[in-house]
């Protein structure tokens, strides 16, 4: 990750109950490849290389800028993504909106499925772009077919703001909806501050 961002300033790694979360490095990139190319999940990934050679080129050259691994006991099992960029603003008061926001996206490990761990990790990269980055709102994007995606957008508090028709041209060859969820920072702090009412997911 590079020394100028902002995530580079932060102490890793982070611990949540059962993960470990720290800055991808390039040498992250062969226990990734292992779960990126599958079919179920690269089907749904922007690229989907076809050799680790040409994975790991881009893994290195983009991936790591904005890539955290999540690890479970020592073995990645998944990884995010931030991304800061600046909210749209007027020209007056463009300084005030630069950083302001942030993209997000994760993928995992099939084999680590249906344990919670997304939910877990993501609830933490809120927490950090929220509580430590400063973001006013973060926002997440995911085809509508995606519904394991979808479905920790929402656990994590995160609302359905847009239904694209048609918007995306998937490598299949057919325009697929899209979906795009948001959250700001007051919805956030309010949302942390209710106690627990149920198990957790």
């Amino acid at each position: 990750m590079p020394p100028s961002s902002p995530l580079h300033r932060l102490a890793w790694p982070r611990r949540t109950e059962r993960l470990s979360i720290r800055p991808a490095t390039a040498a992250d990139g062969a226990a990734i490849w292992r779960y990126r190319r599958l079919p179920e999940v690269s089907e749904w990934l922007p690229s989907a290389p076809t050799t680790y050679d040409a994975f790991q080129e881009r893994f290195e050259r983009l991936a790591v800028s904005s890539m955290l691994v999540c690890e479970r006991d020592g073995a990645v099992v998944g990884e995010l993504m931030v991304r800061l960029e600046d909210a749209w603003a007027q020209v007056e008061v463009a300084e005030q909106a630069a950083g302001r926001q942030a993209e997000v996206g994760y993928a995992f490990d099939p084999a680590h499925a249906g344990r919670g761990y997304a939910t877990e990790a993501g609830r933490e990269l809120l927490r950090l772009c929220f509580d430590e980055l400063g973001v006013h709102r973060v926002t997440a994007a995911c085809f509508a077919d995606n519904a394991p995606s979808w479905r920790v957008l929402e656990r994590l508090g995160m609302r359905r703001e847009s239904v694209q028709l048609r918007s995306a041209l998937h490598r299949s060859g057919g325009w697929l909806d899209g979906y795009g969820y948001a959250i700001l920072a007051e919805e956030w702090a309010g949302r942390e501050a209710r106690p627990a009412d149920g198990p957790q997911r």
